[in-house]
């Protein structure tokens, strides 16, 4: 479903900006000087049931319906999506309802109605989260903020798991200072920016999954969008795409995870170079781009020594079966990446890496670059502009791709890398069929491109690496297998190139 056809009827808005933290950390929050001072609620004990149809149409329309018991009220809500990592920006329908069971006279003018009535079957409980709540008023810069924090669990057929959330809601002013307020209270406890809302907890334990690797979501841009509209948006699509997998790192170290955030790293970064023309006025672009880098280097050193593990070696020991050495070189990089590994584990536990987030996050949304004229450019008239330049940097850096030095070639594989970023990033504003068409084929053929182009420089990264652990020397530069993909590296070139561009 369109967001669109998701926000038919007019509604209500709420931005709420949600962090997490863990048990103890929660109740040492509670004594935070800035939460002092202020006349908070009494601790409340609420009770909220999540209703869908038994095949999830509601989930499936990225729409969630649930009814709270707060002492002697019934509360009905309905909401629609959620606008990004952190920052939840969220239709959302609520009244008070005369019992515990969904009321359907409720949801009638709501985003809601449509999806059941298509759907035509009973709601069913699917989980229940039950919550002690405090809330304290807050006043930061010139706004009003309500600070909630709530601790329970969710509760399902399939299993519990713990909540634990502190929750700055924008009762009036701006939404930077909601960030500004978070950094504060991050000095004290651990608290990074939330990645799921309370209900995507309890799906979780529906489907009887874990925190896992997920890839890069479409972004959804509205029709008519404005390019400050759509960098907001893949910024907050990349910050979603880098939280859900650092949950899922920090919740078992996978590698396929390290990966995936290091793609939403590359992602975020890309923006910030393809979106330069309009940030350039807000001096903090090139500094968080400089700044990310800098900080993250480490997770490449890691994500290179999987693939050599992973990859690399297994090949070898096929290739060279009387190769006694391969198994000392293991055994090295295997100890190499347990250092990597702890490297990355410091970066993402420490106050600084939190802290950065949430600053950035708190400038995608409010940084002095919101408000200058060049934000309001319409978004499909900067697109073409740019993805025409990345389309030319490409070609340039890719002449004659066959006889190009490894260095060089690596800034065509990132030229290539940063174009399809951007096409990705900008492919939401082109719908019509006939774009759609040249979409395919332009991603088709880019992809391709992009494959030989790493495999090339994974063979590269993978000598270098032998090289450093002491194995025998791998085929130079000029081994037929080398030679071989250089060619069908430039063949990609010539068929992405002979692509009409979607954007024109």
């Amino acid at each position: 479903m369109s967001e669109t056809d998701s926000h038919a009827v007019a509604a209500p808005r709420e931005i709420e900006l949600k962090l997490d933290c863990a048990g103890p950390d929660l109740t040492a929050l509670a004594a935070h000087p800035r939460l002092q001072g202020s006349e908070g609620s009494e601790p409340e004990l609420l009770v909220s049931s999540y209703y869908d149809t038994a095949e999830q149409d509601l989930r499936a329309a990225g729409l969630t319906l649930r009814v709270r018991n707060q002492g002697d009220r019934h509360i009905q809500t309905v909401k629609a999506g959620q606008g990004g990592v952190g920052l939840f920006d969220r239709s959302e329908w609520e009244t008070e309802i005369a019992g515990e069971m969904p009321d359907p006279a409720a949801w009638a003018e709501t985003a809601a109605d449509k999806v059941l009535r298509k759907a035509d079957a009973p709601l069913v409980k699917l989980f229940s989260t039950v919550v002690t709540r405090r809330v304290i008023p807050v006043l930061q810069g010139t706004s009003r903020i309500l600070v909630t924090l709530d601790e329970g669990r969710v509760e399902s057929p399939a299993g519990d798991t713990p909540i634990c959330e502190v929750e700055l809601e924008l009762a009036d002013g701006e939404p930077a200072d909601l960030f500004a307020l978070a950094q504060h209270l991050a000095e004290t406890v651990p608290l990074r920016l939330s990645a799921t809302a309370k209900s995507s907890r309890g799906f979780a334990l529906v489907d009887a999954t874990s925190p896992s690797s997920v890839k890069a979501e479409p972004v959804v841009l509205p029709e008519g969008a404005s390019v400050g509209d759509v960098f907001r948006r893949v910024a907050r699509a990349c910050l979603r795409h880098l939280r859900l997998n650092e949950t899922a790192f920090l919740a078992g170290h996978a590698p396929e995870a390290l990966h995936q955030m290091r793609v939403s790293l590359r992602r975020l970064r890309s923006a910030l170079s393809l979106f330069a023309p309009m940030l350039e006025t807000d001096p903090r672009a090139a500094t968080f781009g400089d700044e990310i880098k800098r900080v993250t280097e480490p997770f490449g050193h890691a994500r290179n020594l999987d693939v050599f593990l992973g990859h690399t070696l297994p090949n070898l020991a096929k290739e060279r079966p009387d190769d006694t050495d391969l198994t000392a070189v293991r055994e090295l990089a295997e100890a190499e990446r347990a250092k990597a590994y702890d490297a990355v584990l410091a970066i993402l536990e420490s106050p600084q890496w939190r802290g950065l987030i949430i600053d950035f996050a708190g400038w995608v949304e409010a940084g002095s670059w919101a408000v200058q004229d060049a934000a309001a450019e319409d978004g499909s008239t900067f697109a073409a502009r740019v993805l025409d330049r990345a389309r030319e940097r490409l070609k340039k850096r890719g002449r004659g791709l066959k006889k190009l030095d490894p260095h060089t070639r690596h800034r065509a594989r990132i030229a290539a890398k940063k174009l399809r970023y951007g096409a990705e990033f900008f492919a939401g504003l082109y719908t019509k069929k006939k774009a759609r068409r040249r979409q395919d084929k332009f991603g088709t053929a880019l992809s391709d491109l992009q494959d030989h182009l790493g495999a090339l420089n994974d063979l590269e990264t993978a000598r270098t690496m032998m090289e450093s652990l002491g194995g025998a020397p791998m085929p130079g530069p000029d081994d037929a297998s080398t030679r071989e993909l250089l060619i069908e590296a430039a063949e990609a070139r010539a068929e992405l190139l002979d692509v009409k561009p979607f954007w024109r």
